[in-house]
């Protein structure tokens, strides 16, 4: 072991422009060909048209609905001591009946996040071109479009800056006089007004209206500003939009704003651009570079080098070859960091809202079908930040905290008028607004453990940074009252006298009765009791490390001793329900019951041998059914779930099949169309930050007190190098192996003390000082 001096150990230098860069010889035709941009809040998807230049354009906060104090059902109190009778009894059909009448909730004007008009650039060039290429560079986070046309060469730029909060694109030439376009909004549904002011500004207003998830007549209100900055030519106003004509080079400044924040956007908008005007545009890249690369350039990875015949081929081909068994680590690489940039592009700690389900982006789908555009709790929110501790992207997770906190406002009402109980409580699905009343429907609706399994998201935070401030102030008051409602919430269950949650579902699967019947809703479900046991957990824990609530660290002691054991099922597989039914859709795309396994630590192949196998078998069943339900978020759980079963090479299989078979071209994940309702393939950022999440988890783990080095590291994968990596207890760790051996590790602490770290079957008490690493080499474990 040697001791290394302040700082990260250094890995030799490789070219990284393959691991860093997506790149196309067409412009896109699809929304899923098109790239991303985001500045944690304004979003931009770039379609890099030769004719046409269309740019997406989304804003996290242009939400459609309002509050409302009306989403619940006054009867729904006193008839949950009926619905608890029954199912107990085992009438499962009338429980499920009483359940829909009067505990689920079609809320009023719960709304959704909505796609912004397209901004459109109609050029007046010739026809035909050559040299055609367009791309996204993660480590600038800028995308470009290159090609010649009649003997001039064009470039575009496109980045949006979190410093100065706008999309900025930027148009030059190889010849002087030859940049010529139209500009203006294309079709929207919203009720927009657009108009020009001067020659060289265009704004839109409008209102984030639509009837599907709202009344029509409740949501934000927005502003699009833009401003043209011309060297040469000339510009002037059309009805509508603005023509640019014989200009040298063209930056176009996009503002967005919205009334989410009490604000009004117009004078924020107009604020915006002219603060931004004032640099030029070199100045503007120059700044958004350096914020972007702060976060992008703290971890870096090295999977392998690919085939020189493969790695010289475009995103689209590399991607496209994976299913034919192309083997591929630098597009593997790619995909992890496209995680890790996605989360920067899509939540910075200034941002007013998280990742929502398509993140900041928004291609129309979502929101305009039943799912909505909104913050699912049943997975797919927490997994837009599994990839964020561990990735050494920690302060991305900041938006999330503002809104646990309006849930637990909330969700206070919620668990007093439903429920009769202190505390807070949120189910399925929130929105902008702090919604936490059940949904709509049978076999989702009911989730009353949805609060509590983003809330955990805070004490991943606190295990990562060892912020004892944050614990005191933010997370420990979260999580006390959501325990006090789980207290007064859950019943003894009368054949073992166990504490259950219920009536509630587990995400979104459906039981087989003893006569057949469809149902969801149950007493005492896996997930639930999962969850549980972690807030009381974490909350023991919590008011230990502090020193505070020690008559309350004893009830919840008591408590969590009473809640219902793991059981194994009578095909060998983790019970899903209290009782050991059949599944009604035995290839359902949720495995709730297994977050025992990832993102918890309550079962595993080291001190639970018995239930990891059980876990697998569960798998198996769920994947060998025909018919299997693909969705990019249940292909990234496969990758998560291997790597904590410590099988690396099943876990890079299911990772290979995520990006071949769940995501598209532009590498984004979707889930697939006909499954949930689903018409077409829609986009959904989970699969791409889980996915992320997966591979750093297959080369560290940190749970159960110790540091686990290439835990599940591939055959696939028998050289490489990461660097940055964050680990539970505050540690980042690099790591370089060969020939499928850990060559050298550094460690570093924030804090002088011992760590435990494994390799392979060895245990190494390390010591370690704050501030220094230690450098271990295979020759440390012998």
């Amino acid at each position: 072991m040697t001791v290394l001096p302040s700082g990260m150990m250094k890995l030799s230098p490789k070219d990284t422009s393959v691991t860093h860069e997506l790149w196309y010889t067409l412009p896109a035709s699809r929304w899923l060909e098109a790239l991303p941009v985001g500045n944690g809040r304004l979003g931009g998807m770039i379609f890099g048209g030769v004719d046409q230049e269309r740019l997406a354009l989304s804003e996290s906060t242009a939400w459609s609905g309002s509050f409302s104090s009306t989403d619940m059902n006054p009867e729904a109190r006193e008839h949950i001591p009926r619905v608890r009778q029954l199912l107990f009894d085992g009438k499962y059909v009338e429980a499920r009946e009483l359940c829909q009448k009067y505990l689920l909730v079609k809320a009023s004007s719960f709304g959704t996040n909505l796609p912004l008009p397209e901004l459109h650039l109609n050029f007046q060039g010739k026809k035909g071109h050559k040299g055609y290429r367009r791309s996204l560079n993660l480590d600038e986070a800028v995308a470009r479009v290159e090609f010649q046309q009649a003997g001039v060469q064009f470039q575009r730029e496109v980045l949006a800056s979190h410093p100065d909060s706008v999309i900025a694109i930027r148009l030059t030439a190889n010849r002087s006089g030859k940049i010529s376009f139209d500009l203006g909004f294309g079709k929207s549904n919203l009720p927009i007004e657009v108009l020009s002011e001067g020659k060289d500004l265009l704004l839109m207003r409008g209102h984030a209206y639509e009837r599907l998830h709202s009344s029509g007549h409740d949501g934000v209100t927005f502003q699009i500003r833009l401003k043209v900055l011309l060297d040469g030519g000339d510009s002037t106003a059309l009805d509508q939009g603005l023509k640019i004509t014989d200009a040298n080079a063209v930056t176009i400044l996009v503002a967005v704003a919205t009334s989410f924040m009490g604000e009004d956007p117009e004078v924020e908008s107009k604020r915006t651009l002219e603060l931004v005007a004032k640099k030029s545009y070199l100045e503007l890249k120059r700044d958004h570079i350096a914020d972007h690369q702060r976060l992008f350039r703290r971890v870096s990875l090295d999977l392998g080098t690919s085939s020189h015949e493969v790695r010289t081929q475009s995103t689209d081909v590399r991607r496209k070859n994976l299913e034919g068994g192309t083997a591929d680590p630098e597009l593997l690489a790619l995909f992890f960091q496209y995680g890790r940039y996605l989360t920067i592009a899509g939540s910075r700690t200034n941002s007013p809202l998280p990742l929502a389900l398509q993140g900041i982006w928004n291609d129309g789908l979502a929101s305009s079908m039943g799912w909505t555009d909104d913050f699912h709790l049943d997975i797919n929110t927490e997994q837009n930040y599994w990839a964020a501790e561990v990735c050494n992207l920690s302060e991305c997770q900041t938006p999330l905290w503002s809104l646990i906190d309006g849930l637990r406002q909330s969700g206070r009402r919620t668990a007093q008028e439903m429920y009769g109980a202190p505390g807070w409580v949120c189910h399925t699905v929130t929105n902008a607004w702090q919604y936490t009343a059940p949904g709509a429907g049978l076999g989702w609706g009911l989730f009353v453990t949805g609060g509590v399994w983003i809330a955990l998201q805070m004490w991943e935070h606190y295990a990562f940074t060892r912020d004892i401030e944050f614990l005191r102030t933010r997370a420990y008051p979260v999580f006390r009252e959501a325990a006090q409602f789980f207290l007064a919430y859950m019943v003894p269950e009368p054949r073992h006298g166990w504490l259950v949650t219920g009536p509630s579902d587990s995400p979104e699967n459906w039981y087989l009765t003893p006569d057949g019947q469809r149902c969801a809703e149950s007493m005492g479900n896996t997930c639930d009791r999962v969850l549980v046991y972690a807030l009381f957990s974490k909350c023991i824990e919590s008011s230990l490390v502090l020193d505070i609530d020690k008559e309350f660290r004893s009830e919840l002691e008591a408590a969590r001793s009473k809640l219902p054991p793991f059981q194994i099922g009578r095909h060998g597989q983790v019970q899903e329900w209290l009782e050991d039914f059949e599944d009604a859709e035995p290839n359902h795309r949720h495995t709730s019951h297994l977050i025992a396994l990832y993102p918890e630590d309550q079962i595993s192949p080291r001190t639970t041998p018995a239930l990891a196998r059980a876990a697998e078998v569960t798998i198996q069943r769920r994947m060998n059914a025909p018919n299997w339900e693909q969705s990019e978020w249940g292909r990234a759980n496969l990758v998560l779930y291997h790597a904590r079963l410590l099988k690396g090479d099943l876990a890079c299989k299911y990772l290979v099949g995520l990006l071949a078979k769940a995501t598209d071209d532009n590498l984004l994940t979707f889930s697939s169309g006909g499954v949930a309702g689903a018409e077409q393939n829609i986009f959904a950022v989970d699969g791409n930050t889980a996915g992320t999440a997966g591979i750093a988890e297959m080369l560290l783990q940190s749970q159960a007190g110790e540091l686990h080095l290439l835990p599940a590291l591939p055959a696939a994968w028998p050289a490489g190098r990461i660097h940055g990596l964050c680990a539970r207890g505050g540690y980042r760790v690099d790591m370089e192996w060969r020939n499928g051996t850990l060559l050298s590790a550094a460690i570093y602490s924030q804090r002088s003390g011992k760590i435990p770290v494994r390799y392979g079957n060895r245990v190494l008490d390390l010591a370690v000082t704050a501030g220094q690493g230690t450098r271990l080499t295979s020759k440390s474990f012998s």
